[in-house]
């Protein structure tokens, strides 16, 4: 649904001066030589100046006054033609402006506004072009190269990508704060974060957060990653980062022709913290909806046949403690329809999990089950009950043989009405494996350009048979839910998982990071809900670390469109009166607000009920006790709300004492305040339920 609607475009030589579109005297002479152009967001508080006054282009950014990018450059080296860059000057533009509002079929907000200024400039060598785009938000930027087909490049079927110049120079790297996780090492995302200054980062993964010495936070990332190998941010100088694409097994690290698009480069940038995390930048960036109706996309809760492997009570594998089977995924599905949850995750039904599945993908059948798992019975079941069975693969990183098997597969999980496939990737981060066209064994990475349209493969043959995609161990999350909305959630970080195997657990500053990182990216299927807190005793190393409250918390802090409660059924019904909560809370929202908090320490999230007038909001800290005033002034004017709060009790402690907990309830409305008092690492959920 399209609520408005506004495009101007420009002359330069006739600029409009109600757009923030600023040029320097000589860009606007007709055929001049542009040495400066600049463009500014709606609300003028960002600017972006592109040059080629060094002999080679350029862009700055700054933000209310503030320059919050040095002179960065920009280019790409290609092995056919060798470097666009150096030498480089502005020949031509075009600008325009955008606003206009779209609907998001679900999501953290329904509507969102696309309000930009953008340019378009070639830069030309004089027998090569290549432009770059800039758009200007009021939230942050992004900017992306175009590779036109022209004479200069006829000769070349291919162009292969070497090297790719980006640069983003960041100001006094030695007292800026960063928060990152190292790119390109043996894993794929799941590190617990660092906080350092941003002259001791290496090579990070994106979105990569900095808080600068005046406040002013930014989070650099990308946009619409397809196609193209992701982008890791390699440190070549203190505070100047370049681009680095993951590569090739070859070493090549993107394999295109001329006529091709890269994905955008992004930077998100705000006065606070909570700027960042109501920023729809990467949203705004990604193409809209290619599939046509996805009505059958559907947000929900499910709980799964899933702790209990990584506790150690059953196993993937076949045997007496196989948790995959008929008579296990009936008591679930039982559980679910009680409960009122939407459907019943069952990992390890397939032949190929028992010996060291790890190590060996290739021995993964996808429609062969284990002589104790029921496909026809479960479905059947599962429809008498209106609980969906909700798929899983795992490739082990070998996907070539899931490439072979996955239309058989998914036409399997069709027929039996499966609409939402967890899919998994488990192998170190340079090991996925693929067999080339002559039959050669390679490795490649989880993010580089290869495995980049491996996973969308995935999506959009699933999209054929109207099924929804989870992806675990995925490539980052860039907003393509915006073009496939049945990509429905990714992992993508570290999740609960770790908190019952890991060397270490996570930490509880973890959960107090990743909204203002990890999320930033799009939804991430974290697994919250765990009741049983330390199953091995509050001394044991592995447990989780946190208070119950704060578990309750992540349903509204941490987003995605399909929550699970991740414990075993047991856990909930010794606690009922917490497990409302989970009951109560939805997953697709009308609108969001992040209203307070710091980067690791602390975040407070607001959030509406789609279809309804009930709020939720979400509290959490980190290892330190809080206790934060909150205004309910984002509720609607007028009406009565019934607080249902639950938080933490005055003894509670994630180390000591996690199950101390209140539910209480009272009656608020918009002119009122709420105290939410949060033990170390721990936290509040309150619903507000509008009455008439």
């Amino acid at each position: 649904m399209i609520q408005h609607h506004t495009k101007i475009a420009f002359n330069p030589c006739k600029l409009a001066i109600s757009c923030a579109v600023a040029l320097s005297y000589a860009a606007l002479m007709p055929n001049a030589h542009a040495k400066t152009v600049t463009v500014s967001s709606p609300d003028k508080q960002i600017n972006i100046q592109l040059s080629d006054d060094n002999g080679r282009p350029e862009y700055q950014v700054s933000f209310k006054g503030e320059t919050v990018v040095n002179p960065s450059r920009l280019g790409i080296v290609f092995k056919q033609v060798g470097e666009l860059g150096e030498g480089l000057t502005i020949s031509q533009f075009t600008q325009h402006t955008d606003d206009n509002t779209w609907q998001q079929p679900w999501g953290e907000r329904e509507f969102i506004r696309d309000h930009h200024n953008a340019i378009i400039a070639t830069l030309t060598n004089g027998k090569i072009n290549i432009d770059v785009e800039f758009k200007a938000f009021n939230d942050g930027i992004g900017f992306r190269y175009l590779v036109p087909k022209q004479t200069g490049l006829a000769q070349y079927s291919t162009l292969d990508i070497t090297q790719e110049l980006t640069e983003f120079s960041l100001p006094d790297p030695h007292h800026t704060t960063a928060w990152w996780i190292p790119g390109r090492g043996w894993n794929r995302y799941e590190y617990l974060y660092n906080t350092t200054s941003l002259a001791k980062v290496d090579r990070a993964h994106t979105p990569f957060t900095a808080k600068l010495t005046t406040g002013t936070h930014l989070s650099i990332h990308e946009a619409a990653l397809t196609d193209y190998a992701a982008m890791v941010l390699d440190q070549r100088r203190d505070g100047t980062f370049r681009a680095d694409l993951t590569p090739w097994s070859d070493g090549i690290l993107v394999k295109t022709q001329p006529g091709f698009t890269t994905p955008w480069r992004t930077i998100q940038i705000g006065s606070t913290a909570t700027d960042l995390l109501n920023s729809d930048l990467i949203l705004n960036l990604n193409e809209p909806n290619k599939l046509g109706d996805v009505s059958w996309v559907k947000p929900g809760k499910y709980i799964g046949i899933w702790w209990a492997m990584h506790v150690n009570e059953k196993t993937w594998g076949s045997g007496d403690k196989h948790g995959a089977t008929t008579s296990e995924t009936i008591r679930y599905m039982d559980f679910a329809a009680k409960y009122g949850f939407d459907g019943v995750l069952v990992e390890g039904w397939n032949e190929g999990w028992d010996g060291s599945w790890f190590h060996n993908g290739d021995v993964f059948s996808f429609t062969k089950t284990y002589p104790d798992f029921d496909i026809n019975a479960i479905s059947e079941y599962g429809k008498k009950h209106n609980v969906r069975l909700i798929g899983h693969h795992e490739t082990s990183g070998s996907v070539t043989n899931y490439r072979q098997q996955m239309s058989k597969a998914y036409d399997l999980y069709q027929q039996h009405g499966v609409t939402q496939i967890k899919t998994g990737y488990v192998a170190d981060g340079g090991d996925i494996k693929r067999i080339d066209d002559q039959g050669i064994t390679r490795h490649e990475w989880h993010d580089g350009q290869f495995m980049v349209n491996e996973y969308l493969h995935s999506v959009t043959e699933a999209a054929q048979r109207g099924i929804s995609i989870n992806t675990h161990e995925p490539v980052k999350d860039t907003g393509l839910r915006r073009t496939y909305p049945n990509w429905i959630a990714r992992e993508g970080a570290r999740g609960q998982e770790y908190n019952a195997w890991g060397t270490p657990p996570n930490n509880p500053e973890h959960t107090a990071i990743l909204p203002y990182t990890r999320m930033l990216s799009g939804p991430m299927d974290f697994t919250p809900g765990v009741f049983n807190l330390a199953p091995q005793g509050l001394d044991a190393v592995n447990r989780v670390q946190t208070t119950l409250m704060k578990q309750l918390a992540l349903y509204v802090v941490l987003y995605s469109p399909i929550q699970m409660a991740a414990d075993l059924p047991r856990n909930y019904v010794e606690r009922l009166d917490a497990f409302q909560f989970i009951l109560d809370v939805p997953t697709d929202w009308s609108d969001s607000k992040a209203i307070a908090g710091e980067v690791g320490d602390f975040v407070v999230f607001a959030r509406k009920q789609r279809h309804s007038e009930d709020w939720f909001l979400g509290g959490l800290t980190d290892e330190n006790a809080r206790s934060i005033d909150i205004k309910l002034d984002f509720l609607e004017p007028n009406i009565q709300y019934i607080a249902q709060i639950y938080r933490d009790g005055d003894e509670a402690d994630w180390l000591t004492n996690p199950y101390d907990y209140v539910i209480e309830q009272k009656n608020v409305t918009a002119n009122d305040k709420v105290m939410l008092k949060m033990a170390p690492s721990g936290g509040v959920a309150i619903r507000l339920k509008a009455t008439k």
